[in-house]
Order: structure tokens, then sequence, then C-alpha cells
């Protein structure tokens, strides 16, 4: 078998989340047993559960920055549950090493593996997940999105309740709507100014 990880990364809102429901729906239809995760950071929606702006969601399994996916996989391989496909959302607030583990769940498990995520931060740095994913992905693709000016989107501006573009503070700062919007570069800098 040849087990891949694979990295699809886009801005805020450019429907990462619906692509993984749409895509774990699929596979269950063809009799593929999949496992959804997503670091316990992104408690936006409640606990255990994946859910898209569109208004679709499922159950997951949140990991913790502490936990060893690796190791959680193979005891569940060794309990006697099979795994055809690990669909992970909001992927750049995994650590660094639970990214390695992925790769090793691929390698060493032969489960292939999708993470979904953002590829950087407010500041326009990358996110330590998405960051070891550009290093270690079989495979990377962007998924497009447009700013409002018709440009693509590429910066996930965060916003104060005022609608201005805030540059400083914590990398991670979980929010929707309310706390960030996705600019190309050109109005990012126009707003940022």
């Amino acid at each position: 078998m040849n087990s891949k990880l694979f990295f699809r990364y886009a801005t805020m809102n450019s429907a990462k989340s619906a692509e993984l429901l749409m895509k774990a729906y699929n596979f269950e239809e063809r009799g593929l047993k999949i496992l959804c995760i997503k670091p316990s950071i992104d408690d936006r929606e409640g606990k255990n559960v994946i859910k898209s702006r569109v208004g679709i969601e499922r159950e997951c399994k949140m990991v913790k920055p502490t936990d060893n996916i690796y190791d959680g996989v193979k005891k569940l391989l060794e309990n006697g549950g099979k795994i055809d496909w690990i669909l992970a959302d909001e992927s750049q607030f995994f650590k660094k090493e639970q990214i390695d583990q992925l790769g090793d769940i691929v390698d060493e498990l032969e489960i292939n593996v999708i993470c979904y995520g953002l590829r950087a931060d407010f500041r326009t740095e990358l996110f330590e997940g998405s960051k070891r994913l550009f290093e270690i992905a079989d495979s990377i693709e962007e998924m497009k999105s447009s700013c409002s000016c018709g440009r693509k989107s590429i910066i996930n501006a965060r916003i104060d309740e005022n609608g201005n573009v805030v540059t400083n503070g914590e990398q991670i700062e979980i929010g929707g709507n309310d706390r960030y919007v996705s600019l190309c570069r050109k109005c990012y800098k126009k707003l940022r100014n």
C-alpha cells in the first residue's frame, strides 16, 4: 500500500471543515473506516465535534497537546479497531511532534492522513503544525478563497470589536468571523496602515 500524508491549507472561511466532513461521508459510503481528530485547543463548537459554518458536523476525537497520536491509533488497532483514513481538522494547532506522529502513522501503520488547516497566523507567521506539514507532507494543496476585493485571500487578519486590524497579541486566539477576516496581501497592508 502507498499511504500518504496530505496537507490541505487555506485561510479562514475557505470550507476546510466542510470538505473534511464531506470526504468523511464519502469514504464511509464506500465502506472505509474513518477517524476524525482535532486539537483540543479548538473548543469553539463544544466537545468532540468538527462543525462547518454550513451547518454539517460530526463527532471527533479531541487531541490534547500532550497526547501521542501514534500511540493512540496503534492501541486502537491492537484492540481490534480498523482505520483506513485519518482526517485532521485545525492541524495548525498540533505540536511538531504530533505532526511527526501522523507521519509515522502513514509510514508504519500504512494509514492515509489528510490534515486541514491554516498556513499562517494573523501576523503572517507559520503555525508550528503547519510549518512541520510543509516540511514533511507527501502532498500539499492550497484551497483557494477570495478577499472581498476579488484577489486571492492569503492572510487571516485578526480584528478588534470595531473591525480594525490587530497586529499584536498571542499567536493563538480561538475565534470566528467576529475575530478574523480573510484578506489578500494588498488589502491587509491597506487596513494595517
